[in-house]
């Protein structure tokens, strides 16, 4: 196996053990809004809400370098 596969697996199953221990529900206060979930759905929705951003900004980063040839 390769390093970065077996780093997947353990970050993999560190995010799994962490969300089963926690299970209680939290209040979530945003701006006018209160909603009360687990924290078993919050965890992975801000996973998602994190990874999505990042995807959409690295995109947009990278459109916006100069093209590295130095050809104008």
């Amino acid at each position: 196996m390769k390093a970065k596969t077996i780093i997947i697996l353990v970050l993999i199953a560190l995010f799994l053990i962490i969300l089963f221990q926690n299970t209680q529900v939290v209040e979530l206060r945003l701006l006018f809004w209160t909603i009360s979930m687990s924290r078993i759905i919050l965890f992975p929705l801000t996973l998602l809400v994190g990874i999505i951003i990042g995807f959409v900004l690295g995109r947009y980063v990278k459109k916006d370098k100069p093209d590295s040839s130095g050809i104008e």
